[in-house]
């Protein structure tokens, strides 16, 4: 079986009526407009079939975005990630595309209720930064934010799924380099350092990486979904479905941590002592009011677990390194695979289940996310997800963007790889080029300590800056320890002011799109390391974690310098020493005409 599935999870609905009838519940409430995010109480990038709102609503299955709903409008909110994908999916005839964050909801909602009026939104599924932010900008206008007790989605929605009640396991401490009554005493020091009693936690990876546990909740990402209390003495009440955990694992968690059903967690809010913390960021809108409604010192404060899961230690640096060796091995048989196929004999789907296949042998647990398999001119929809519909069959010339990664137990991957079907298309060898240099110059970097993903992020771009080109979406994400792969604080974004620090993990993928032809990405996972530096300075750098070649079929090398070549010849040599000796004769004879020196 699969771990992808390759239907339209979002097809098959009659979205106009959808529409219609959410409209006339939203009148029964008496609201002017309804916000509808795809995001669900714990602020995950992947959401439960009981939870995805937005696709069933819409039809968009992306994973950002979020939908306003007026009597008259109804708006669709996306990135430059899914500006392609959202008018291939939606009814064009009854929702709208809205180039965000261009567009501010605030903005949208100002011009679509000229006279005012009550907007809607379920307290579970916002931020209270995301509330705060949208009521500032509409404090001068007769226009309300509305929290509703009842969803009028879900109020519509006659066959919701139930959520998931997948089975827990237990995080190895070997992998973990840390037991989980250690991660609670020291986050519950720091919390009473700072005179909070308390601290609410709502990311279902903060509380994984915390408890030194792992889920089957989600596809793809190995949480538990839970919400969790932490008190200064380093007690945790969990609040999940108690079916999720056997004995072993509830002997795993200890005394200390008590389980119980998700719906007493508003009473147990209720009767909190103060001070507690609470994430603006990710802490959903309504445990703030539950709090402040009972008189609760709230703190406002981030998530106690968020910094320390960013900074691996040790004993994950080396599962990391050990999942991404195993990784590279399937990565590099799929490409040897690839070149010894006739391209027109393959469609995308193909080469998603190779890769599958090749995965399981080197030890998946699943993927880490669904592959982007994208030929030709499926490759520049940047979050292309392959379906029965959409499979395209491979041609001489063309493309082909892969963008896959696997869950191991030790560790995450995420790679990008391009490449050429054939001869390289000569329209493509320039950008690659200039994608391939940026991505060079940001694994190359020195920086002192203190410097953020903001200033890292032109590196990647100033090749192709330079020819008037540029990508719509961040330069790198965070990745988690056996955990997510889009993990947060850190980013390499322009809009990311947080610092790097030793031991954080990060994708660096710059990316080019030609809307109807090809795109481009290549990434690799690199890990933030201590640099060589002057006396009295402190530098960091980067360690390429991904161990795979690129494309020389697609470098102009006239346009590299001296440097850019050698850096590429000591990374190739670097794939071909790791890999090398767990290879078939066939498979090595690849690899070393695909790592040989370039001319």
């Amino acid at each position: 079986m699969s771990f992808q599935r390759f239907d339209d999870p979002a097809g098959g609905g009659d979205h106009a009526a959808r529409l219609t009838a959410l409209r006339a519940k939203m009148r029964d409430q008496q609201l002017a407009a309804f916000i509808v995010p795809r995001a669900d109480a714990h602020q995950g990038e992947y959401v439960a079939d009981a939870d995805a709102r937005l696709a069933w609503l819409t039809g968009f299955t992306g994973s950002a975005g979020f939908a306003i709903i007026t009597q008259e409008q109804a708006g669709v909110f996306i990135d430059g990630r899914y500006r392609v994908q959202v008018r291939a999916q939606i009814d064009l005839r009854h929702f709208t595309p809205i180039p965000w964050p261009e567009t501010r909801p605030s903005e949208w909602l100002r011009e679509a209720l000229p006279q005012g009026g009550r907007v809607g939104f379920d307290p579970w599924l916002h931020t209270r930064k995301e509330i705060a932010t949208m009521e500032a900008a509409l404090a001068e206008h007769a226009i309300a934010l509305i929290a509703v007790e009842t969803n009028p989605v879900d109020a519509i929605w006659p066959d919701r799924p139930a959520p998931p009640v997948g089975a827990a396991r237990i995080h190895d401490e070997a992998l973990a380099g840390e037991s989980a009554a250690q991660k609670r005493s020291r986050l519950a020091a720091e919390l009473k350092a700072a005179g909070q009693a308390a601290a609410f936690l709502s990311l279902p990876d903060s509380i994984s990486w915390l408890l030194n546990i792992r889920g089957s909740d989600l596809p793809k990402n190995p949480v538990v979904q839970a919400f969790a209390v932490l008190s200064d003495s380093g007690d945790l009440a969990l609040f999940a479905d108690p079916a999720k955990f056997d004995d072993s694992l509830r002997a795993h968690l200890g005394n200390q941590v008590s389980i119980l059903p998700p719906e007493s967690l508003s009473a147990a809010l209720t009767d909190l002592e103060g001070p507690v913390r609470l994430d603006p960021g990710s802490a959903p809108e309504a445990a703030f009011r539950i709090l402040e409604d009972a008189g609760t010192n709230v703190v406002p404060g981030p998530d106690p677990a968020i910094l320390p899961k960013a900074r691996k230690n040790a004993a994950e640096m080396a599962g990391m390194r050990a999942a991404h060796h195993r990784d590279g091995l399937a990565m590099v048989r799929l490409l040897a695979w690839l070149d010894a196929q006739d391209p027109a004999t393959l469609t995308e789907i193909d080469v998603v289940r190779q890769l599958e296949d090749l995965r399981r042998e080197a030890g998946i647990l699943d993927i880490s996310f669904d592959t982007i398999m994208g030929a030709g001119p499926n490759g520049a929809i940047v979050h292309y997800r392959v379906t029965e519909a959409t499979n395209r069959h491979l041609a001489e010339g063309d493309l082909l963007l892969i963008d896959s990664g696997g869950q191991y137990a030790d560790g995450t991957t995420d790679i990008t790889r391009t490449v050429a079907l054939g001869q390289a298309r000569g329209d493509a060898v320039a950008p690659f080029t200039a994608v391939l240099r940026g991505m060079i110059a940001l694994s190359r970097a020195r920086f002192p300590k203190g410097v953020a993903g903001a200033h890292l992020d032109a590196l990647a771009r100033q090749f192709l800056w330079v020819e008037g080109m540029d990508f719509d979406h961040g330069t790198g994400h965070g990745v988690g320890a056996a955990l997510c792969v889009h993990e947060g604080p850190v980013r390499i974004s322009r809009v990311s002011d947080m610092a790097l620090e030793a031991g954080m993990i990060l994708s660096n993928e710059p990316g080019y799109y030609r809307e109807g032809s090809f795109g481009i990405r290549i990434e690799n996972l690199v890990a933030v390391t201590e640099a060589e530096a002057e006396p009295g300075r402190r530098m960091l750098g980067f360690e390429t974690l991904t161990l795979c070649p690129i494309d020389r079929r697609l470098i102009d090398l006239q346009a590299l310098s001296r440097d850019e070549r050698d850096w590429i010849d000591r990374y190739h040599a670097q794939v071909r020493e790791a890999l090398m000796p767990d290879l078939q004769e066939a498979e090595r004879s690849w690899l070393t005409a695909a790592t040989a020196p370039l001319a």
